[in-house]
């Protein structure tokens, strides 16, 4: 969990880049500059950096695309967060984690055929910061992340898209009465060998043992949680 000194730390940077972005009138479909030189101009550390532009990202101001950069999202890239909260509020757990399995076993399929080897690096970085988290906030962010490094590596716009707008429901449902027993993820966690077979099946290039192991991941997800596939 973040603490407050985080927490500020985060609003800030995330208060700078936006203060940035309008003072050098960054227009819908406009590239932000490199990471780089962001934390020059910005005099922020890249750790910091990432986690703004994260922040922005979910909030709809800027969407990113792997090996071209980041760039200004126009109004019809922005998601009606409204819209999604219903849904979220109308679907069961169980069926949006039906909904994810459906969807991200063929986002993990594509991504096996069209990662590259940065989104291959990315994925198996994340994977690891995953199995090293402290605490299950933590780890819940790199898993996000690690779902998310997935989507990217199929470098097609609109399965992001799709991913992101899923993941937002996703948030939506009332998923934190899940009681954890534990302050981290045990040693044994399940998960962890099912992302390492996930990540080996996108870097081995085979698609179908990535959609497998995607579509095996989510329904051992929702039955740990839920009770139910």
């Amino acid at each position: 969990m973040l603490n407050h000194s985080e927490t500020a730390d985060r609003t800030g940077a995330v208060s700078l880049l936006k203060d940035f972005i309008a003072e050098k009138s960054y227009a819908p479909g406009d590239r932000l500059p490199a990471e780089r030189e962001l934390i020059g101009q910005l005099g922020m550390t890249r750790n910091s950096l990432r986690k703004a532009l994260d922040s922005l990202e979910r909030e709809g101001v800027i969407w990113r695309h792997v090996g071209k950069g980041t760039f200004i999202a126009g109004h019809e890239d922005q998601i009606d967060i409204g819209k999604l909260s219903e849904i979220g509020h109308q679907i069961t757990p169980v069926k949006m984690m039906r909904a994810r399995q459906c969807i991200e076993a063929v986002i993990a399929r594509e991504a096996a055929i069209n990662a590259s080897r940065q989104a291959v690096m990315k994925i198996k970085q994340v994977k690891e910061r995953a199995r090293q988290a402290s605490n299950w906030n933590d780890y819940e962010t790199q898993d996000d992340q690690f779902h998310y490094a997935i989507a990217e590596a199929t470098d097609n716009i609109l399965l992001i898209a799709l991913f992101d707008q899923l993941n937002k429901v996703r948030r939506a449902v009332a998923v934190s009465t899940v009681i954890r027993e534990t302050e981290r993820p045990p040693e044994n966690h399940t998960s962890f060998a099912e992302h390492d077979r996930i990540c080996a099946a996108i870097e081995d290039r085979d698609p179908k043992a990535a959609h497998d192991a995607m579509w095996q991941h989510i329904s051992s997800v929702s039955a740990r949680l839920f009770g139910e596939v």
